[in-house]
């Protein structure tokens, strides 16, 4: 993909073999505790690039494409890959133990944040802490689709049958993943439209291009199980904090407070007038917040 001239410069991606298929990642920092960043659904390491070159200075930063997004394999569902939070969790835990090699803060945007908790509590020894920044709070989850009134409640199921016919799951992810539609996602996701840049754009669809991005996209959007994060909070062996932004339109801060009353939780901190992704709109408040709360966890 391509870059503009605002972004850091990074150093050549490095892989790693995970059950046999390549994970990217990319690793700035050479002092300081570790810190693993895990992305969202549909984005990659790239879209930690505003906080890297920063969060480095003071930490040794991994920044990986968990498997089915990014630059990472993208094997299809049959051929040995089951796309789960627990699969995702798995590989973060191993990523871990095998590249990093020692407890780390794990820092992760939406769908990454259910990844990394199930990281921690699929294997206490891995993590020393975790932030959260705008938590998927999994709206469409069975669990939670119980909830809603009934004329709520069959959208999404006929969605997923629908899309589970190939040929219109096919022209479905097609034309999702044009630059245009993202770029229309991405002004919802996002309360400054200045931060939705060319290079933003780019970084969402390169991917999708990629052998077996649709068959990964479509197995997502089937998956309505797997744990929620009231599920994994009072199980965390860790200390948490939690960013969100106010203006965040998919995971409504009002239900996102919820998760602060759980002990695990240290503090929650709302982002006023930030959207979904607050670590690529507001990085110049989402990183001294990172730094103080890692620095006043390893004095």
């Amino acid at each position: 993909m391509t870059t503009s001239a605002s972004t850091p410069a990074f150093t050549s991606t490095k892989t790693w073999i995970w059950q046999g298929f390549p994970i990217c990642y990319q690793t700035q920092g050479t002092t300081g505790p570790a810190i693993i960043l895990v992305h969202g659904f549909g984005a990659s390491w790239w879209h930690w690039r505003k906080n890297i070159p920063i969060l480095a200075e003071h930490c040794r930063v991994y920044a990986l494409d968990l498997i089915g997004f990014g630059a990472s394999a993208k094997p299809k569902p049959n051929e040995g890959i089951v796309y789960t939070i627990e699969t995702w969790g798995q590989q973060v835990a191993d990523f871990c133990r095998e590249v990093v090699g020692e407890p780390a803060f794990f820092i992760a945007n939406s769908i990454g944040c259910i990844v990394v908790m199930q990281a921690a509590v699929s294997d206490a020894e891995v993590a020393l802490g975790v932030v959260l920044l705008n938590c998927s709070l999994r709206l469409l989850h069975d669990r939670k689709r119980a909830t809603l009134p009934w004329h709520r409640r069959f959208g999404a199921p006929l969605l997923q049958r629908v899309l589970s016919v190939k040929s219109i799951g096919d022209f479905f992810f097609n034309q999702v993943a044009k630059p245009k539609t993202v770029r229309k996602i991405l002004l919802q996701a996002y309360a400054n439209s200045e931060a939705v840049t060319d290079e933003l754009v780019d970084i969402l669809t390169s991917p999708a291009r990629d052998p077996g991005a649709v068959a990964v996209f479509l197995a997502f959007t089937s998956y309505s199980s797997g744990p929620l994060p009231e599920d994994l909070l009072p199980q965390l062996p860790c200390p948490a904090i939690i960013l969100w932004g106010t203006a965040d339109p998919w995971e409504p801060i009002e239900l996102g407070r919820e998760l602060a009353n759980f002990p695990q939780v240290q503090k929650f901190i709302p982002l006023e007038g930030v959207g979904h992704c607050p670590q690529d709109e507001a990085p110049e408040v989402v990183n001294p917040i990172i730094q103080d709360w890692i620095r006043k966890r390893t004095q």
